[in-house]
């Protein structure tokens, strides 16, 4: 069912949002019909979802016995329902039925902070025009990014630089060293790499698309070459900047013991190196996926629901690969600290050496 602004408009603190970041909201948001005596979570839940009640009367019951109402014709229905983590209560359908809403916890954290932070007149980068921001929602909308801690969220829009670029230029040239992240604010590039001697488009990207992330993750040197279409603007981030805002957030890492009993539980295992690394010597039963070929290998292969553990020798590729899945939709990727040596000392001992 489509989400309305205006019903955005109504629920705190959405209410004092910008016009503009309530519209995107209620792109994101979905509403549900929920009939009495169904329930939208449990007490002691963890999940991803801020809950509001459009229409109806929800019940929390407290594991104490307590009870708290919200019904939409009251001021305590503005208000979303019970969002701490865990769930402190267990919400249920009272009415005869409910129309709820339901917003990605994180992603609606970080909007509203942004919506906050830049009516600051110190605030870099805000864009008044109409759809100016589109590039920022989209951005802070990508799955790499919802680790990010709300308090970075400033430091890196205020560490931005904006440049203008031409049709036609240059951004990145593969095999040269990595110095920028970079953000499209308008236009749009191609990535092109060199498969079996020739220089391919493998893929394009357009506003709020994000790239030069990988060889500042690995520290290796780029792994393709991206070229404007259009005449536009970039946002970019420096070396030091991306390394003291984005990387340390948006890398999940495990000590060896903690990948080895998440592998023994059925996480899946890759090896992120190239294929003559792999067979000389890598951890029993992993799949060999090297890096510069990631993107197109795990695009369709797995269930993105799945638990992955990334390495490589060193753990500077993995930290690259569990950002590239994490982009790709997968929820659960985590990056092997101190990379292979570690997890092979951890695996001798249980005799799962290949």
């Amino acid at each position: 069912m489509n989400v309305d602004s205006a019903d955005i408009a109504k629920l705190y603190p959405l209410d004092s949002l910008r016009a503009e970041t309530r519209e995107q909201l209620a792109g994101e948001a979905a509403v549900t019909e929920y009939l009495k005596g169904e329930v939208l979570f449990r007490a002691g839940d963890l999940d991803s979802d801020t809950f509001y009640v459009l229409d109806g009367v929800i019940q929390g019951q407290y594991p104490d016995g307590r009870t708290k109402t919200f019904d939409s014709k009251s001021l305590q229905g503005r208000y979303a329902i019970g969002d701490s983590q865990p769930r402190r209560f267990t919400a249920q359908v009272s009415s005869d039925s409910a129309c709820v809403l339901r917003l990605d916890r994180r992603y609606a954290e970080k909007v509203i902070a942004w919506d906050q932070l830049s009516r600051s007149e110190n605030f870099k980068h805000f864009d008044a025009s109409p759809e100016g921001n589109r590039w920022v929602f989209r951005l802070l909308q990508s799955r790499a990014f919802h680790k990010l801690p709300t308090g970075n969220i400033e430091r890196m829009f205020q560490s931005f630089d904006e440049v203008e670029v031409s049709a036609g230029e240059q951004i990145i040239r593969e095999g040269d060293q990595g110095d920028y992240f970079y953000v499209i604010k308008e236009g749009a590039a191609s990535v092109a790499k060199m498969l079996d001697g020739a220089d391919t488009t493998v893929a394009y990207l357009v506003r709020g698309d994000c790239f030069g992330e990988d060889a500042l993750l690995s520290n290796t040197t780029r792994n393709a070459t991206v070229r404007m279409m259009q005449n536009g603007r970039l946002m970019r981030l420096g070396r030091k900047a991306f390394e003291e805002v984005l990387k340390p957030p948006v890398v999940e890492w495990l000590t060896p013991g903690q990948a080895s009993i998440l592998a023994r539980q059925g996480a899946v295992v890759v090896d992120v190196r190239l294929p003559a690394e792999h067979s000389q010597r890598a951890i029993k039963g992993s799949l060999n996926m090297p890096l510069f070929r990631l993107r197109e290998d795990a695009a369709e292969k797995f269930d993105r629901r799945q638990k992955f553990i990334v390495y490589c020798n060193t753990g500077e590729r993995s930290a690259a690969a569990a950002f590239i899945l994490t982009r790709l939709g997968y929820a659960h990727v985590y990056a092997l600290q101190g990379g292979l040596a570690g997890m092979l000392r951890q695996q001798e001992k249980a005799g799962a050496v290949g």
